[in-house]
């Protein structure tokens, strides 16, 4: 095929289209939009309208090689036989091939939503209860149980004591009363061991050992309220002697219950 010549004047686009028809049926499909420009010499407009043209007409079927065979004539003696129907092969129809996407792709991008600027978003925050009426319970609790302990240990034996004989004078500021060594240690650890038990970062051995303990603390102080008072109401001046044994174990069981709960504390068991 020969292409068109230039002339000062531009082919319109019909004018155009029986050539790049002719084109498309040498090459056997529908050409491409840069072959277009290349072959009739035309600008990126024109060669989209003509491509445009080209696809929206089925290109013409190219003539079939072969001629359709004539009926065999039956030349068989007996005429009854039925004669089996020729077959012949279509022709084959040339199908249009969509055209080369040169157009840029559109742009899909998804519009980024506008925030409302009037709606409030801060995030709610929930407010922790106040401890401060847990104080006051505790200082009431405190004197209650100070009190009592300091009574028992009084009724028990528990009194006065020289830390420093023989190098601070008696009755100055190195003697104390060992009674209240009860509600310290009791109470004290009650409350540690309590704290470690719920607070759920230790191993479970240390976590076992400081519930029971716990509870176990717990369940002495208010035995040891109750023989106080019971002790004052009856005008007792000196506790049994089964209660003074008992009371006077309970520093060393509190040293006992201490070291082991440290202990378990720190293992990584």
């Amino acid at each position: 095929m020969t292409a068109p010549t230039l002339s000062a004047y531009p082919k319109p686009v019909k004018d155009l289209v029986p050539a790049a028809r002719d084109l498309a049926a040498q090459l056997g499909t529908v050409p491409s939009r840069n072959r277009i420009k290349k072959e009739l010499h035309v600008g990126g407009p024109k060669a989209d309208a003509i491509l445009a043209e080209l696809t929206r007409t089925p290109l013409p079927a190219p003539p079939a090689d072969n001629e359709p065979t004539p009926e065999p004539t039956d030349t068989r003696s007996d005429p009854t036989e039925p004669t089996p129907p020729a077959t012949t092969d279509p022709a084959p129809t040339v199908e249009p091939t969509p055209a080369a996407n040169d157009a840029p792709e559109p742009d899909i991008t998804q519009p980024t939503p506008v925030a409302d600027l009037g709606t409030n978003i801060t995030p709610r925050t929930d407010r922790r209860p106040m401890v401060w009426p847990v104080v006051l319970m505790a200082l009431g609790a405190f004197v209650a149980v100070w009190s009592g302990w300091v009574g028992l240990g009084k009724l028990t034996g528990f009194g006065k004591v020289d830390l420093l004989p023989g190098i601070v004078e008696p009755g100055s500021w190195a003697t104390i009363d060992s009674a209240i060594t009860l509600p310290i240690g009791v109470e004290a650890y009650a409350a540690y061991a309590l704290y470690v038990w719920l607070s759920g970062r230790v191993p479970p051995r240390a976590r076992t050992f400081a519930k029971w303990s716990a509870l176990g603390s717990l369940a002495i102080g208010a035995l040891g309220q109750v023989a106080y008072h019971l002790l004052v109401a009856a005008g007792v001046e000196s506790a049994p002697w089964w209660i003074t044994t008992l009371v006077s174990c309970l520093p060393v069981a509190v040293l006992g219950m201490g070291a082991a709960l440290a202990h378990l504390v720190r293992s990584h068991d």
